[in-house]
């Protein structure tokens, strides 16, 4: 995945999209909840890094459904999220964020 944050952050969009689906691929959240659910967040940073917000949205919308280390904390306060700030979408999972994760 660390390939894919760089060349997102380079802004090499295609690159980074591509590596970071194929990250997601081979490491799904059935195959490994830990890391497939750290994968799945930054795929959504990838997508909010390289223009793509309604994928990045959708992202976050999904890894929220999981067990992971996304949360309210995070979404609120880190970098990571800021060029999503101020959509109205992003904004209702934040707060939707607050609320526990129902465990199956």
């Amino acid at each position: 995945m660390t390939p894919a944050l760089i060349d997102a952050g380079l802004g090499r969009k295609e690159e980074a999209i591509r590596e970071g689906r194929r990250a997601s691929e081979l490491t799904p959240v059935a195959k490994d909840a830990m890391n497939g659910a750290n994968i799945m967040q930054f795929l959504g940073v990838i997508y909010a890094w390289t223009g793509e917000k309604d994928l990045a949205i959708e992202q976050i919308a999904t890894t929220l459904q999981v067990a992971s280390g996304l949360n309210y904390g995070e979404l609120r306060l880190h970098p990571f999220w800021d060029s999503l700030r101020g959509d109205p979408r992003f904004e209702k999972l934040v707060e939707e964020a607050k609320k526990p994760v129902a465990l199956k």
